[in-house]
């Protein structure tokens, strides 16, 4: 971005700044020093679009907001998160590769993630992947099987992979809050540019015709390791407090480091936008009802 002065010291032009054609470009963008609080935080994200209303555990008691959620190392009483708590458990599932909220019917778009504190360097940092260049280098043999596919999302999935034994079992309150949702594996993202559209929340592949693949979990693991490779990759450091990390959900993919005995308070708080393009709510419900059938 250029600034030009429109006079010796008052007054200046910025020409052509269009954020979200920023955005639509680069996938992630960071900010540094932002001075936001929750409320402009929250203020902000919503010039972007509807933002997710997040549910009872998603930590609005400490942060004051429902439309934040709590992705921190810190309880409510501002103490560390214990090593083995159900929450310990859950974060582990943030550093496996992953798009937020793909387990939602109605997906999201953006992410917009700001730190109020930061643990020591090298820690807490979050990487990224360009699910757009990973399938212009897919090969194009491959690419027309995959446009037919459609892919089922569930949160617990990803939850039951990062911490197999604590998540067993479901509470009846994470049961039927997060039911699966579909979505197409392969996606126009807001260029009009095809995408991978994937994470760690998938749990199964459906065929064109709505036949549940029996190789689901390696096709995808094989698709995320394709676009998880260094060179679609890179690691953002948070650095400070103020730090915000905005990122296109539709054309990316993202993990955190996990948490370790010896980090510090990370204090990361992130709104979310609800999508409202084409592709916002999937799949068709009656094409949901046929795969549920089979």
């Amino acid at each position: 971005m250029s600034c030009n002065c429109l006079s010796s010291y008052f007054g200046s032009l910025i020409p052509g700044f269009q954020l979200i054609r920023i955005q639509d470009k680069y996938a992630v963008i960071i900010f540094r020093d932002t001075g936001l609080d929750n409320e402009r935080h929250v203020a902000f994200s919503a010039q972007l679009g509807s933002l997710e209303k997040n549910p009872a555990w998603g930590g609005s008691e400490r942060v004051g907001t429902p439309y934040l959620f709590d992705v921190s190392n810190i309880e409510s009483d501002g103490s560390l998160v214990k090593k083995d708590t159900r929450r310990w458990h859950h974060a582990l599932g943030n550093a496996l590769w992953h798009t937020d909220s793909s387990f939602n019917q109605h997906r999201s778009k953006y992410s917009l993630l700001l730190a109020h504190a930061v643990p020591g360097a090298g820690q807490g940092n979050t990487e990224f992947a360009d699910t757009r260049q990973a399938w212009r280098e897919y090969p194009e043999a491959e690419k027309e099987k995959l446009r037919g596919y459609t892919v089922e999302h569930e949160l617990w999935h990803s939850r039951k992979l990062a911490s197999p034994d604590e998540y067993e079992e479901l509470t009846p309150e994470e049961r039927d809050v997060k039911p699966p949702a579909y979505h197409k594996l392969v996606q126009a993202g807001p260029s009009g540019e095809e995408t991978f559209f994937l994470a760690a929340h998938a749990k199964a592949l459906f065929d064109a015709e709505g036949n549940r693949l029996a190789d689901s979990q390696k096709i995808i693991w094989d698709l995320i390791a394709h676009c998880t490779q260094s060179k679609y990759t890179f690691t953002a450091e948070w650095k400070s407090a103020g730090t915000l990390m905005w990122w296109d959900n539709r054309q990316s993919m993202h993990r955190a480091s996990p948490y370790t005995d010896n980090m510090g308070p990370r204090d990361v708080r992130r709104s979310t936008v609800i999508d409202d393009g084409p592709l916002a709510f999937g799949i068709s419900k009656s094409y949901i009802e046929k795969l549920q059938v089979k």
